[in-house]
């Protein structure tokens, strides 16, 4: 749900795209924003809505869908989006990044709430996941855990926030700058960190 990750995401698949064979690529949630029931104050709204505008600049080609403030209940609650990606996981190796991709597409384009688990059991229909399988796992204790997990992995790393990269070549882990623009920039970064191992 993070704005900045959505408008990083074009970059990200030339990235990946790109990467050399030998890097495998984790995905991690970072939590961002607890469960919280209460409506966004009209001044955070405010505030999300010029981060849009904002991006919309810095990254040419990012489309927000401003309906979205109107035609919902906006809620500064993340986690429910983090529980569909572990959620989905469950069900299929490696559809995270569908997952991911599907509630960006339902909250940037579409104005479908994501801090709603109903907009959740639809994007999971729409993958064709075991709905049934779907909606007990969105809530269980088992994918709060590993969302709790993936949290503190996150924390451990220090990144200065989302989106981020991490390279991480043994023991150590490199953070990645991000180029919002160039895919190029960001891939020889990983090159040259590779080759100082």
């Amino acid at each position: 749900m993070c704005s900045w990750c959505y408008a990083f995401q074009p970059t990200w698949q030339e990235i990946s795209a790109g990467l050399p064979g030998a890097v495998e690529v984790t995905y991690v949630l970072g939590g961002l924003a607890a469960d919280d029931d209460e409506p966004m104050t009209a001044s955070l709204q405010h505030s999300i809505q010029q981060h849009w505008q904002r991006i919309q600049q810095v990254v040419p080609g990012t489309q927000f869908n401003f309906e979205f403030w109107s035609a919902c209940k906006p809620r500064r609650s993340t986690y429910p989006a983090c529980r569909a990606v572990i959620a989905a996981v469950n069900q299929k190796q490696h559809i995270e990044e569908a997952m991911l991709q599907a509630i960006q597409r339902a909250y940037y384009r579409e104005a479908r709430n994501p801090s709603d688990y109903s907009t959740h059991v639809e994007l999971a229909e729409e993958l064709q996941l075991d709905v049934a399988r779907f909606k007990k796992d969105l809530t269980s204790a088992e994918t709060d855990q590993e969302l709790m997990r993936q949290i503190a992995l996150t924390q451990s790393f220090n990144v200065p926030g989302f989106p981020a990269m991490v390279l991480a070549l043994g023991n150590q882990q490199h953070v990645i700058p991000i180029d919002y623009i160039n895919a190029e920039t960001t891939l020889n970064m990983i090159d040259e960190a590779l080759s100082s191992k």
